[in-house]
């Protein structure tokens, strides 16, 4: 009996240390669908940037200005050539002579090598890009492949079905889609964004005048629509001339023409330029009259220079400048500006209390001032303004990157704005002047000597439908 007992006992505990419990499991995950490629849409977005850092706007001016500046010296060339046949003595003249066209011919060459080499590598440019663009396109179509669950797909049906809801909307019962309020006297609304800078040039001038101002006529002469003018000061005070460009590139490389047009013989004196806010519109040039509180008009063509008396007690001689908390600008007592309706002039007078008056400057003969409007905004408060579609708008010195539009003043409805909270960001400290083209949409900023621009952004929708 006993023996009979310990043998199951012993049995049993030799099953147990045999079937000693498992401390890990192995489990096998069979995926049905293909890992998504990241490492493959981080490649084509890489491209996609790369291509986007190479093919700029600056590469097809660089062509442009080597043109230029190949023309300009075969026409230097040929000049000296002439004047060589014709007062050649056959000695030391001659001689000079020769060895200036010899120095001509040899810069001449070194522009024509580097014309080759500039046209080789845009041609090698073009040919990548495309086929950088099909291999980009033939990866996006693999990586379509992946989207199992036609996200991609679905977007663009819905895109689809949303269009056609747009054109059935558009029906007989169709919404009306209610009127934003009117802002100032363009349909495309009110200023939304200032995106650049798109150029920044100090030109020929290499940085010797701080303060003056550039930009294009909004309403040129017939074969004139190209042409760009600038108005340096010297002494950052004065100016007695402005200076013409048939086109950006040349105004970048420096070949003016038809150069200088006076508006004096000699700076400054009456009648000629005093401060950086001037503006040209329809062939006149209109500014602050020299040691006078009136706005000077110079008429291109006739070369006569006409005035208008602003109100009694407007501040003048830089009494009542553009400033910020660091520094005030020079002779900025009045600013010029032009929009789509033509020319207005911001100053401030002393029953206005230093707050902004603005008034539209008549193009008669002679100009004569027509409705003027008061604001509540401080003119030393301000560092610049500007004309679009009827507004005003003002600037304030954030920090030696940033300029804000802070201010907007409605001359259609009267309403003011101090929220605008437009950005812009800027090459150098300080604006001197700042100018809206109509034509172009483009905001012409002359800053510490480059002159620079930015492309103004309007619409309604950011604030009326978001």
């Amino acid at each position: 009996m006993k023996l009979s007992a310990i043998v199951p006992l012993w049995a049993l505990f030799s099953l147990t240390q045999q079937a000693a419990p498992q401390t890990s499991c192995t489990c096998k995950l069979n995926q049905a669908e293909n890992a998504f490629p990241h490492d493959k849409l981080q490649t084509v977005e890489g491209n996609a940037t790369d291509c986007n850092t190479h093919v700029t706007p600056q590469k097809a001016l660089e062509l442009e200005s080597l043109l230029l500046g190949l023309e300009k010296r075969l026409i230097q060339l040929h000049s000296d050539v002439s004047i060589l046949e014709e007062e050649d003595d056959g000695e030391l003249y001659g001689v000079l002579s020769l060895f200036v066209i010899e120095n001509e011919m040899v810069e001449i060459r070194h522009l024509m090598d580097k014309l080759n080499s500039t046209t080789l590598e845009h041609r090698v440019l073009t040919a990548d890009t495309v086929q950088q663009l099909e291999e980009l396109k033939m990866e996006m179509i693999k990586l379509e492949k992946f989207d199992t669950m036609e996200v991609v797909k679905g977007r663009q049906v819905n895109r689809h079905l949303k269009n056609a809801l747009e054109t059935c909307s558009s029906g007989v019962n169709a919404t009306v889609t209610p009127t934003p309020p009117s802002i100032g006297t363009c349909q495309r609304g009110p200023l939304q964004n200032v995106t650049g800078p798109v150029v920044n040039t100090q030109g020929e001038f290499s940085g010797n005048y701080a303060y003056g101002a550039w930009g294009r006529d909004p309403k040129p002469e017939a074969k004139k629509e190209n042409w760009y003018w600038v108005v340096p000061l010297t002494s950052n005070q004065f100016a007695n001339y402005v200076r013409f460009y048939s086109s950006l590139s040349a105004l970048i490389i420096g070949v003016s023409t038809p150069g200088n047009i006076q508006i004096a013989s000699s700076n400054p004196t009456t009648n000629t330029i005093q401060g950086p806010n001037t503006v040209l519109y329809g062939s006149a040039l209109y500014y602050n009259c020299y040691n006078r509180d009136a706005v000077c008009r110079f008429n291109l063509t006739t070369k006569v220079v006409t005035s208008v008396q602003l109100p009694k007690g407007t501040r003048y001689n830089s009494k009542s400048n553009f400033c910020h908390l660091e520094d005030c600008y020079l002779y900025t007592d009045l600013d010029l500006a032009t929009d789509e309706s033509g020319v207005w002039v911001a100053y401030t007078t002393t029953e206005a209390l230093g707050n902004l008056v603005l008034s539209k400057v008549e193009e008669t003969e002679p100009p004569k001032l027509g409705k003027t409007w008061h604001t509540s905004v401080y003119k030393r408060s301000v560092t610049n303004t500007f004309m679009a579609c009827g507004v005003l708008y003002a600037t304030r010195y954030v920090d030696r990157n940033l300029e804000e539009v802070f201010y907007s003043f409605d001359t259609t409805t009267g309403m003011e704005n101090f929220k605008v909270g437009i950005f812009i960001n800027k090459v150098s400290p300080n604006i001197f002047s700042l100018n809206y083209n109509p034509v172009d949409q483009i905001l012409y900023a002359y800053c510490d000597a480059k002159m620079v621009s930015y492309k103004a952004l309007f619409g309604y929708a950011d604030l009326y439908f978001s």
